[in-house]
């Protein structure tokens, strides 16, 4: 082996682990994902009809039952559009899970392994690039929002923060399904497992109704499941009263998800290689 292959194979294994080297891969990916967007654009469009038909649905057609649970001096729709948020990218994360099962199914995850690029990059490119157009679905359910009423009662400052709170929580929703893509290794089979995992978070919280209107013996997860957390978090953010207690539990939550199903998929991604 000559001198210079070693120098080189020495090079490359050091910019797989130094950071500038794990940047710039992890810009790669997302930029390789991000592609599949402007290419596709039907991808985009069919991912936010879904969450568009969910606030005229609730808004118009289940509010008025709803809103007699509630305060008088909250209105149904400054309720529902947090959950609307939370909805929304709960069930975009399906979308990580699905891609990197596709991944899996036709070899690509081979090829990323046989290239000179810091291995972390695929599943952090891959959940950044999600978060990247949860930014822009989550700016469009805000304006479909204030279309159909939803007004802020705090400041611009709480809606940016709900905002980030919603994106973090999109992008550690990501890991969870980054981890079913990767264990199920077919893009058909995730999709059918992400719902039994989605289902719970979004409908058995307060996303849309209040937790009191369950029955008891619900309401214990309901109200400290990390939807309804991050729900009750944003809501404190965007019609006032104390926000620091849900706040901190949802990032938190956030922070915790990220942590336990991030070096699942990392293992998962090591085994599938």
């Amino acid at each position: 082996m000559s001198a210079e292959t070693v120098a080189t194979r020495t090079q490359v294994a050091l910019d797989r682990h130094i950071p500038m080297g794990v940047a710039r891969d992890t810009v790669a990916i997302v930029q390789r994902n991000l592609i599949a967007y402007r290419r596709v654009p039907q991808l985009l469009v069919f991912s936010t009809i879904q969450p568009v038909i969910f606030v005229v649905m609730f808004r118009y057609v289940f509010g008025g039952a709803i809103q007699a649970s509630l305060p008088p001096s909250v209105p149904y729709v400054d309720y529902l559009m947090p959950g609307i948020f939370l909805q929304t990218v709960v069930f975009g994360a399906i979308a990580t899970a699905i891609g990197l099962a596709t991944d899996v199914k036709s070899g690509l995850m081979e090829r990323f392994h046989a290239l000179p690029m810091a291995r972390s990059a695929v599943l952090s490119g891959r959940t950044l690039a999600d978060t990247v157009r949860n930014v822009f679905v989550v700016a469009l359910m805000m304006t479909v929002g204030f279309l159909v009423g939803w007004r802020i009662h705090t400041d611009v400052l709480g809606l940016l923060a709900g905002a980030g709170l919603v994106l973090l929580f999109g992008f550690s929703m990501s890991w969870i399904f980054a981890t079913v893509g990767l264990a199920v290794g077919d893009p058909e089979t995730a999709q059918a497992a992400s719902f039994p995992v989605l289902a719970p978070l979004v409908f058995a919280s307060s996303a849309f109704v209040p937790v009191e209107t369950m029955p008891t013996w619900l309401q214990g997860f309901a109200a400290h499941q990390p939807v309804s957390v991050t729900a009750s978090a944003v809501r404190a953010l965007t019609l006032g009263g104390p926000a620091a207690a849900d706040v901190l539990a949802s990032i938190a939550w956030s922070i915790g998800l990220i942590a336990v199903f991030g070096t699942i998929a990392v293992r998962l991604y090591r085994r599938a290689v």
